[in-house]
């Protein structure tokens, strides 16, 4: 199926994403970890993981949350952080514009700030609830109740300033990391694999940090890699090393998760991914089959408005599909050329302009069909 491995490589990338995140923090570690397990850590400090005990500048960011709901609204809560960031900086990308997002009033209403303190707005945003990544859509921004509360009764939200590259030039990198200290979230299996390391160091008659540095170890006894493949994706490793080094500490990991019986942070998000998004895969392979939309709709117990209510959400995170055969079957050329050409002219694809212009002359569901057609076409 064409676009299968499109679904896999967003899921791909949503997991590299929550990992990097979750590397890149300045907030507390444990909050952080028991966040993407959907647990709630209540205190603010654990005061044992590296952060805590090297605690970071806090600022109040209460307009900068604002900014980034009203955004993520503005947007109809169909696009991912990085989108919401480049619309906030006011950057005009080929997608920015096809969607007509550069009118929007919030366009370039936070170019005051980088990019980092955005991204640090939102990743503490979505483990304070006001935010939620939403796994179907491969991280697409949702507002919480609790984020729309806020939004009409802002109050006191304090985050933790994350680095940018130009702080880390500038500091010291050992105080920044904590010397001596380690960042792994489990310090057994962190120890383990440095006996492992320096085991294999004196059989090649190698320094230690030529195997694997620090760092690297930490990250493996947070994400506990157990395949090649799994550990060439560890920070400072790589595919090379991974090779060369790396049998022994994937099968050390696997038997430490194994007699532990550890939930790892990969089985668990992969798991939930793959659940929650098997309908859309499923409607992407059903389209690339071309069976009718009504047919689809009805097979899946659903609506034909919410059939389309999942297109448009499959087409909105950047996958393309073809409809025209099902369009040909239940309109007629001219008409989809006269809704086509409206959304191409307009500065926008605003479905609320479509249907002021056609509302007489064509249903919301025709209409709707064809601004699927075109944002696969022109925007994807």
């Amino acid at each position: 199926m064409q676009n299968k491995p499109i679904a896999e490589q967003e899921i791909g990338k949503l997991l590299l994403k929550e990992t990097q995140a979750y590397a890149e923090t300045s907030m507390c570690r444990r909050k952080a970890l028991l966040h993407y397990f959907g647990e709630d850590y209540k205190e603010d400090s654990c005061g044992n993981c590296d952060n805590c005990r090297k605690p970071k500048k806090h600022i109040e960011a209460k307009e900068l949350l604002c900014a980034v709901i009203e955004t993520v609204l503005a947007l109809k809560e169909k696009f991912k952080p990085e989108y919401v960031v480049t619309v906030l900086l006011g950057i005009r990308t080929d997608e920015v514009v096809s969607y007509g997002h550069d009118q929007l009033e919030c366009f370039g209403s936070g170019n005051d700030e980088k990019a980092s303190m955005w991204n640090a707005v939102i990743r503490q945003a979505i483990i304070g609830k006001f935010l939620t990544r939403d796994i179907e859509t491969y991280g697409q921004l949702k507002v919480t109740s609790a984020g729309k509360r806020f939004l009409n009764n802002p109050k006191t939200f304090n985050i933790v300033v994350e680095y940018d590259e130009d702080e880390l030039e500038d500091d010291d990198t050992t105080e920044i990391k904590g010397a001596g200290a380690s960042a792994a979230a489990d310090e057994e299996l962190y120890n383990m694999l440095k006996d492992l390391r320096k085991k294999v160091a004196k059989k090649l008659e190698l320094p230690p940090y030529v195997i694997f540095q620090d760092p690297s170890l930490e990250a493996m006894a947070t994400t506990y890699p157990i395949t090649i493949e799994e550990l060439q994706n560890i920070p400072g490793v790589g595919a090379g090393k991974a090779r060369r080094y790396g049998e022994e500490f994937c099968a050390l990991i696997k038997r430490h998760v194994d007699e532990n019986e550890i939930v790892r942070p990969e089985d668990l998000r992969v798991r939930t991914v793959a659940n929650k998004s098997k309908i859309k895969v499923s409607i992407i392979q059903a389209i690339d089959r071309k069976i009718a939309l009504d047919d689809l709709a009805q097979g899946n117990h659903m609506e034909f408005e919410e059939l389309l209510d999942e297109l448009e959400t499959i087409v909105a995170s950047g996958t393309s599909i073809n409809i025209d055969y099902f369009l040909e079957e239940v309109m007629d050329p001219d008409s989809i050329e006269e809704i086509y050409d409206f959304f191409k002219q307009e500065e926008s694809s605003d479905i609320e302009a479509a249907f002021r212009e056609f509302g007489q002359d064509y249903s919301e569901n025709e209409i709707r069909l064809v601004r699927i057609k075109f944002l696969s076409e022109v925007a994807n």
